[in-house]
């Protein structure tokens, strides 16, 4: 996977469509010139990955799109998180800098050393988390022209117990937790995922993760972009921590593709 272009997957949706289903980490691919910077041995990787990755997301995305009658689009990032994250930002604006899990991680869940404690995360930058970004961007601008508006889903997990490395991780974890942006959340998307996800024993707002993902090219300066974040506590749909899904998992994929759907047909979401 040396393509850079292959580090990431754009499955175009309905023409028609504002939502982009965004998935930046579901996967547990890490390039070899990666790996070998990486110091914790293979059965600590895996067990690394296991707790790290939001596993199955993308078949959560997948699952939802295909009960959708107008199909959102879905961006979805093919490497793990432990390249790059390309939700952080790539700069001391990120507040996860304080536990070594910036754009390019050097600890742990756990707080142990993931790199060695002087590596250089700039090239993983300029190789992948800056064309990552610059395609999201694009992808936002054409529902823009296409629709006039795009809708950002983000599709996250984690974990039922709180793991070390979590900064806000005191506060409640219910069944789902929603992730809004006082600028790019408007409260008729925050009802319509409250409503789509009643189901699951209940939803919380900003704990124990908040905010959502917007292109910096329109966070804060453009309203017609909207978005929210889906977190889904594992035990929702999955075996933790990175064991295979269950039956949950079509249920969420329900609930997702029905949030889909009312704000498709809602230009005030």
């Amino acid at each position: 996977m040396n393509d850079v272009s292959a580090s990431y997957r754009i499955l175009p949706g309905a023409p028609n469509s504002p939502v982009i289903l965004h998935v930046p980490h579901s996967s547990r691919v890490i390039p070899a010139d990666v790996r070998s910077e990486i110091v914790l041995d293979d059965p600590a990787l895996e067990r690394e990955l296991d707790h790290i990755t939001d596993s199955h997301t993308a078949e959560i995305a997948a699952a939802a799109t295909a009960r959708c009658a107008t199909e959102p689009w879905r961006f979805v990032n093919q490497l793990s998180r432990l390249v790059v994250d390309p939700e952080r930002f790539p700069d001391e604006r990120e507040e996860m800098l304080a536990v070594g899990m910036g754009a390019v991680y050097t600890r742990s869940t756990h707080r142990e050393d993931l790199r060695q404690a002087d590596h250089d995360g700039q090239p993983l930058v300029e190789r992948y988390f800056h064309p990552y970004a610059a395609a999201m961007t694009d992808a936002v601008t054409e529902r823009l022209a296409a629709v006039g508006r795009a809708v950002i889903i983000d599709v996250h997990s984690y974990p039922t117990e709180r793991l070390p490395y979590e900064l806000h991780g005191d506060g409640p974890r219910p069944p789902i937790c929603l992730g809004k942006d006082a600028f790019h959340t408007p409260a008729d998307l925050l009802t319509r995922a409250e409503k789509a996800f009643a189901g699951f024993g209940g939803t919380g707002v900003n704990s124990p993760f908040e905010g959502t993902y917007v292109p910096l090219k329109y966070y804060g300066n453009d309203p017609r972009v909207s978005a929210l974040m889906i977190e889904i506590r594992r035990d929702v749909y999955m075996s933790e921590p990175g064991g295979p899904a269950g039956p949950g998992l079509s249920r969420v994929a329900a609930a997702l593709a029905e949030l889909v759907e009312a704000v498709t047909v809602s230009p005030g979401s």
